[in-house]
Formats: C-alpha cells, sequence, structure tokens
C-alpha cells in the first residue's frame, strides 16, 4: 500500500493529512506493529481515558493542554474510523456526514424554518421528541433504551433519572429525596449489621443511585462535585505529609489524632484563603 509522503509532511494538511497518517499507521506490511495489532477493544479505554484528559485540561483551565487534548481525543475517532473502514463496516467521511445530518436535523430553528425564539429548557423538550423520534426508527421504543451501558456509573445514573423524569417518574422536590437518602442510609446500616455482603453491597448501591438524584435535583453534576473533593482531599492530605516531613516523619509514623489536627488546619488556611479572595472581589 503507498501512501501520500508529502501530505503526511504538510503542516496545512488538516483533517486529510491525520487520515493518512492514521492508514500509514495502520498499513500491514509498513505501518506501526502496535497500531496494526489494535483492535476495537483494545482503544475504547484510551478513547475514554482521553475524554477524561480533555475534562481534566478544562477544570484546570489549560488552554494550550486543551487543545493537546482535544487532539489526542480526535485521534481516537479516526483510529475506530480507519479500522471500520479495513473492516468494511464504514468511513471516517460516514462519520462526519452522520453527526452533520444529525445536528441539522436535531436544530430545525437554525437550519430549518422553526423559530429560534426558545428557552434552552424549550430546546431540551423539543430535542428529546426528537431523539425519541430517531430511537423509534432504531427500534428502540424503550425510555431508557439508548443509554450507554459503558458510561461512568455515577453518570450513566443521572441520565437514567433524566431520561425518566422527563416521562413523569420522579420525586417532585428535593425533600422527598433527602428523605429517601435517610431511608436508604438506614438500610445500608442494617446490612451491614445484619445481612450477606452481596446485601450490603446491593445497599451501597441504592444509596448512591440516589445521591447521584439528589445531586441533579440540585443541578449539580455530581462528577465534577466528587472530582472537586477528591482535588479537596489530596490537597489537604498533602499538607497533613508536608507538615510531618518538616518534622522529619512520614504519615505512616504519626497518630489518627495528629493527623486529624493537621487536617484540621490545612481547612482553617483554605477558608481563610477562600475568605480574604471573597473580600478582594
Amino acid at each position: 500500500m503507498t501512501h501520500d509522503t508529502t501530505l503526511i509532511h504538510a503542516p496545512d494538511g488538516g483533517m486529510p493529512r491525520l487520515l493518512e497518517i492514521m492508514r500509514a499507521l495502520r498499513d500491514p506490511d509498513h505501518g506501526c506493529p502496535w497500531d496494526i495489532a489494535q483492535s476495537f477493544e483494545s482503544i475504547a479505554p484510551y478513547t475514554i481515558e482521553e475524554a477524561y484528559e480533555v475534562s481534566d485540561a478544562i477544570a484546570r483551565h489549560d488552554w494550550n493542554g486543551l487543545r493537546g487534548e482535544l487532539g489526542d481525543l480526535l485521534l481516537q475517532s479516526v483510529y475506530h474510523a480507519q479500522m471500520a473502514a479495513e473492516a468494511g463496516h464504514f468511513t471516517f467521511a460516514d462519520v462526519a456526514r452522520d453527526i452533520s445530518d444529525k445536528m441539522v436535523a436535531r436544530h430545525p430553528h437554525v437550519f430549518g424554518a422553526e423559530s429560534n425564539a426558545k428557552t434552552p429548557a424549550q430546546q431540551v423538550n423539543d430535542w428529546e421528541t426528537i431523539k425519541a423520534s430517531e430511537r423509534a426508527n432504531r427500534a428502540q421504543t424503550g425510555v431508557l433504551d439508548d443509554v450507554a451501558l459503558a458510561l461512568p456509573a455515577l453518570l450513566r445514573a443521572v441520565k437514567l433519572q433524566k431520561r425518566a423524569a422527563r416521562v413523569g417518574f420522579d420525586w417532585p422536590d428535593t425533600s422527598q429525596v433527602m428523605d429517601k437518602i435517610i431511608e436508604e442510609s438506614q438500610e445500608l446500616i442494617e446490612a451491614r449489621d445484619t445481612l450477606t455482603p452481596a446485601e450490603t453491597f446491593e445497599e451501597m448501591g441504592d444509596l448512591l443511585f440516589v445521591m447521584a438524584n439528589l445531586a441533579r435535583h440540585l443541578d449539580i453534576d455530581p462528577e465534577a462535585a466528587l472530582r472537586a473533593a477528591n482535588a479537596k482531599f489530596t490537597r489537604r492530605f498533602r499538607a497533613i505529609e508536608t507538615a510531618l516531613a518538616a518534622d522529619n516523619r512520614a504519615p505512616q509514623d504519626s497518630t489518627l489524632a495528629e493527623m486529624d489536627v493537621l487536617w484540621n488546619a490545612a481547612k482553617a488556611v483554605e477558608k481563610a484563603e477562600k475568605n480574604a479572595r471573597k473580600e478582594s472581589v
């Protein structure tokens, strides 16, 4: 198989250049052995990882980093499309055409005759109507049919709940969700004390699911909230390590009581810094 080496080395080659590079990498005679050996299944984890790295760059406002991460994510689409083309399933051009057709069809208020004088909430409702029609055309008639199984569990919980809520299966306010959290917490304690590990496992899942539901009712992204909590925990634990290192010690050389004091000190510093920022605004 021959490749357009001029295009491959052209700095302004754009998408045709990237597609040609991927074809060359997958060339069974002259390509990269690692790339040739890959499959949809082996590449899928990298695709998920790259999506998270895009999100991470955005959270850190690292715009130069975002540029690179978006390129990495784009490469994943190109990779899957190349493997699909080799197997005779579809091409990258098919992928681009399908998503373009979908965007045009889902935005008749932009690309069609409908008025664009809509609120975001109205547009969400219209979009769900269009998506329901698309599911019906694909013989997916269930409300939850196309909520992807491979989504992170927390994200999938919210998507399942949103989909059910759009057909009226939802609590009307947060007080009922809070009551359910109390109920599920009590059931988890009971399971821990009197039931089997499998039943305790199930109750923990129920509690996590209703916590995701509360986040949805509060219009909070639970995944983002948990990432922020992870970052906060990391900062404060590192503060503990730094304080102990100043005394030539490590956490394993300390006691829980000592580390609690250092944790609270780090928490107080963060709170003071946050208040100072508020006052300077």
